[in-house]
């Protein structure tokens, strides 16, 4: 099952996919046309995986049979982050289960992150598989991040289980796996029905050092 997407009242529920979540083009074509009905028919977005994942992130598969693709695919993605960072609507990352690398930069482009408390992991791998951040990927996380935090993050690989990552300050709150999907809509739902138009000028501003690195 590839991207999905369902409405809690007026809180768009974009659920990544039943597996690996991993970003192949037709992925990122589909959850771009469920991003444009999202800014026209909702005020808060909140996107999930199901099962272990949230999201693995790049589709390395795709990448080593196109390889002459790669500066364009890495651009996609970038292209993503930057939509998720600067989204005219309040946004929310329910981590439900495992999100590695690009998966974990997706979670941490939104405005807030509720993760599972008591299984999966969220880590920046990079380190250990020998892909260097992008300025941008790098932007993105150091934006987010406290310096310590990103130190670890990035140049060790370090595995951050949900009770860590709140400690880290990579997520804003943790939940039990059934409890996920009704925290961040607890959390959303007060700060839904803002301007979009405003709020995207704001995030735009925070962010433009990142977007800019990004794009």
């Amino acid at each position: 099952m590839t991207a999905n997407l369902h409405y809690q009242d007026k809180i768009a529920v974009l659920t990544l996919g039943d597996d690996e979540n991993r970003f192949s083009p037709d992925w990122l074509d589909t959850v771009d046309a469920h991003l444009d009905a999202i800014e026209r028919d909702a005020q808060g977005l909140i996107t999930i995986g199901s099962g272990k994942f949230y999201s693995n992130g790049l589709d390395l598969d795709w990448l080593m049979a196109n390889g002459d693709r790669a500066e364009w695919y890495v651009s996609r993605v970038q292209e993503l982050f930057a939509r998720i960072l600067t989204f005219p609507l309040p946004t929310i990352a329910a981590v439900n289960g495992h999100t590695f690398g690009a998966g974990a930069m997706l979670a941490t482009a939104h405005d807030y992150r509720v993760m599972r408390e008591d299984r999966g992991y969220y880590c920046f791998p990079e380190v250990d598989i020998n892909i260097p951040f992008t300025p941008g990927m790098a932007a993105l996380i150091q934006a987010k991040l406290s310096a310590q935090a990103a130190v670890t993050a990035m140049t060790t690989g370090h595995r951050f289980s949900g009770p860590d990552a709140l400690a880290a300050g990579l997520v804003d709150a943790t939940a039990s796996e059934d409890e996920v999907l009704t925290t961040a809509v607890d959390r959303l739902t007060p700060i839904v029905g803002k301007n979009p138009a405003t709020l995207a000028a704001i995030k735009t501003t925070m962010y433009g050092t990142v977007t800019a690195a990004l794009r």
